[in-house]
């Protein structure tokens, strides 16, 4: 999903256009894997008041629509515009998140997935950044 036009990406996932909507969708795409206090902060100078329930319903949304992805980084969710497939690699320590571009991480294949038709992946790898490595002794 392309943050150009958030109300041409809202009408054609068949949602209604709302302020929120397009401030949510347009905070993420100057702020790529956003947690919710990122986006409360952004949408709220935005627009002013929006409380923090209203922001969950909006990703909720997008989320279901398929605009935004939400990314399980442990203990707190961070949210992207969709785009194409790739993972996401998060630091163990700082929780930075980048992603890892198709064909750069370790190949993987897909085993028989029971008759179901895999229409995603998501895959998350876990480590320390190079910030936080530097002063840690391996064995």
């Amino acid at each position: 999903m392309s943050a150009d036009d958030p109300v041409a990406a809202l009408r054609g996932a068949a949602l209604r256009v709302t302020k929120q909507r397009v401030a949510v969708l347009t905070a993420l795409g100057r702020h790529p894997h956003a947690d919710v206090d990122l986006l409360g902060r952004v949408v709220r100078a935005d627009l002013g008041s929006v409380s923090t329930q209203a922001l969950y319903d909006v990703l909720t949304a997008l989320a279901e629509a398929r605009l935004v992805r939400r990314v399980e980084t442990g203990p707190r969710a961070r949210f992207e515009l969709r785009g194409g497939d790739h993972d996401h690699v998060v630091c163990r320590s700082c929780e930075a998140i980048a992603d890892v571009e198709p064909g750069t991480a370790a190949p993987r294949g897909l085993p028989p997935a029971h008759g179901f038709h895999i229409d995603e992946t998501e895959v998350v790898h876990r480590g320390l950044c190079p910030s936080c490595r530097s002063g840690v002794q391996f064995p």
